[in-house]
């Protein structure tokens, strides 16, 4: 070898060596960065079957408009929201849906839905269930998993966060007693109810959302004289309504039977009792639902009901969340105030907020994304501000609207009220050590509710 060849070569492996140490330096900072660590598994978990299974696509196009709007995600077909999504970045970190769960508003299935998201599929993260008894399962297979993390879809079993308070699931929506704040309220200072029967599904939900109904009633001086509870999934409620008592025993009725089975159990009540008396009904959620009040007809013209969502609110928030779902999956704009569509997509919005503020970084064990979590508010969610209490439980508005007639003849849902921030201790009716909602509780107590009487008028009321 020449001496000037030989002198290139010894320059030159000092130079090779600091090109590798730099490879090495550049290579150890980037897996350090949580902007290059592997994508964040993500599943999403619904009801494709049984009394809640219709809402299965509105529920993961909820979810997926917010991944869209906050994290740039693209649906592989805008018809269909479990077809998935693909390109989703929170916080420089890269979110891949790995399934979707189909559940059937039951425990069991969705706890055998559950661990195959999580442990065979290997989801870090969880955004569901949809029904109570699924909820109050899930935050109980949450809590013998504390290193995965779980948003609640839109179960609104008291149980769930009230009883279970597992740390690391999180619910951005009220329960069915907080969407039943101010029924009890207009049967007694609208309508004038004194006595009233109550029939709802005999599931954990409906316990919830009938226990807010007959407390607030009961509150107010209302006496409930009959309670009655049909077994979820109930196709002829004859047997059932034929336990209420007449029309001319009571001034109305709390109808908490929702899903698949609302329809049916009102023609049960027609079949014995003849046409719905106007004037009579106070409903759930469900009654007023986008995606099935029309099923109802006008026969339920004058009824009342209540939820989260307000349909006709034009602030610029609800404007940006409908035209969110507008621009994901335009076939579910017309139900956007669905509870369903809304509540799923607030999850992933808190999800998608906590992630960015910790730039994709997760933590330990997910221990920083549990942290952000809990403290993650909404305070331009579409229908008002969203925060979670100590619990992870949502304090949040909530709104009665009626079911009226409009010129042409045609049901709409009015919203005629709102109350702010109702929390879940509902006036301090429920603390974690009464009873749960359940048959016998609530009793009927009188008290004093801090929302009663004072709610916001936001239309008249139909006579």
């Amino acid at each position: 070898m020449s001496r000037l060849k030989e002198s290139r070569w010894k320059v030159l492996l000092p130079l090779a060596s600091l090109v590798a140490v730099g490879a090495a330096l550049v290579a150890a900072t980037a897996s350090a960065s949580p902007n290059a660590q592997a994508p964040l598994k993500l599943a999403i978990l619904s009801d494709c079957q049984g009394a809640f299974g219709a809402f299965y696509e509105a529920d993961i196009g909820g979810a997926q408009a917010a991944f869209m709007k906050f994290g740039h995600g693209k649906p592989v077909d805008a018809k269909k929201p479990s077809a998935g999504m693909n390109g989703i970045v929170l916080g420089g970190r890269q979110v891949k849906i790995v399934g979707y769960g189909c559940s059937n508003d039951t425990a069991a299935k969705a706890i055998s839905e559950t661990k195959r998201l999580m442990e065979k599929l290997g989801a870090d993260i969880m955004i569901g269930p949809l029904s109570g008894d699924e909820g109050i399962a899930v935050a109980n297979y949450a809590k013998a998993h504390p290193t995965k993390t779980f948003l609640n879809g839109t179960s609104g079993a008291q149980d769930t966060t009230l009883k279970v308070r597992a740390p690391n699931f999180f619910r951005f929506n009220g329960d069915g007693a907080q969407w039943s704040a101010g029924l009890g309220d207009v049967a007694v200072n609208r309508l004038g109810w004194k006595k009233a029967a109550a029939i709802a599904d005999d599931y954990s939900f409906a316990w919830t959302s009938s226990g807010g109904q007959i407390a607030e009633f009961c509150a107010l001086g209302g006496q409930i004289t009959k309670r009655v509870y049909p077994p979820l999934n109930t196709t002829d409620y004859s047997s059932y309504v034929a336990q209420l008592p007449p029309p001319s025993q009571v001034d109305g009725y709390f109808w908490a039977v929702g899903g698949a089975g609302l329809v049916p159990s009102l023609k049960a009540f027609e079949q014995r009792f003849g046409p719905l008396p106007k004037g009579k009904f106070i409903g759930n959620l469900f009654w007023s639902d986008p995606l099935q009040y029309k099923e109802l007809s006008d026969r339920v013209s004058g009824a009342f009901a209540s939820g989260p969502t307000d349909g006709e609110l034009q602030t610029p928030a609800a404007k940006g969340y409908v035209a969110s779902i507008q621009k994901a999956y335009p076939s579910l704009v017309a139900g956007a105030s669905s509870v369903f569509t809304y509540n799923y997509y607030n999850a992933a919005w808190a999800l998608s907020a906590a992630l960015k503020g910790l730039r994709g970084d997760v933590g330990t064990n997910q221990s920083k994304l549990q942290k952000a979590l809990a403290t993650t508010k909404l305070p331009q969610a579409g229908y008002g501000p969203v925060k979670l209490d100590a619990n992870r439980n949502a304090i949040a508005p909530n709104f009665v609207q009626q079911l009226q007639t409009d010129s042409a003849g045609k049901l709409i849902v009015k919203n005629v009220l709102a109350y702010p921030a109702v929390d879940q201790s509902f006036g301090g009716t429920f603390t974690p050590s009464t009873p749960p909602p359940g048959r016998k509780f609530p009793t009927c107590k009188k008290k004093s509710l801090p929302w009663a009487g004072k709610g916001k008028v936001l239309a008249p009321i139909q006579k």
